[in-house]
């Protein structure tokens, strides 16, 4: 897709908002995830799509898919790599190459509940971007990228933490 066509589509959204700010609050479209076999998940959400997950064998799984964490990451570098690429076709920015990587340590510790004091989240988590244009220079790059750093839904919510109610239904 053009950068003219998504910047024409991002300006819309942003005057329809501008003008009538409640259509800028969302509802973002739930996932649920439900046991297939072993610790194989299948997610799917309202429209019918789907991903899988499983653990790896030394977590109990059988690694026939991707784990959940890598999900997660996965999502950290779609989320910023499309947010660059937005706000690169508003500016006029074109992009050669953009690569977003995401990757993260954390201490399996928690996940087995081994040492209650251990988190089973992430205990850290790097992005790396390589990015290139023909028609901007290295700092309106690094610009770029610290903007859409700052805006990327996902990127926002891990660092903002918000909460998360739990509900447990049992049936």
């Amino acid at each position: 897709m053009s950068n003219t066509i998504i910047a024409a589509a991002l300006d819309g959204l942003s005057k329809a908002i501008a003008a009538n700010p409640d259509k800028a609050r969302a509802k973002y479209a739930p996932a649920t995830a439900k046991i297939v076999d072993g610790l194989r998940c299948r997610v799917t959400g309202p429209a019918g799509e789907s991903i899988e997950t499983d653990m790896p064998a030394p977590m109990g799984g059988a690694g026939s898919s991707p784990n959940p964490g890598w999900y997660f990451r996965a999502a950290m570098a779609a989320c910023c790599s499309t947010v660059i690429a937005q706000r690169a076709a508003r500016l006029g920015i074109e992009l050669t190459r953009l690569e977003v990587t995401v990757a993260g340590d954390g201490d399996n510790r928690g996940i087995l509940g081994l040492d209650e004091t251990i988190s089973a989240g992430h205990a850290a988590i790097r992005t790396d971007v390589q990015i290139s244009a023909r028609n901007a220079s290295a700092e309106a790059l690094h610009q770029l990228v610290q903007w859409a750093s700052e805006h990327a839904p996902v990127g926002r919510t891990v660092r903002d933490a918000p909460a998360n109610a739990l509900h447990v239904h049992v049936t």
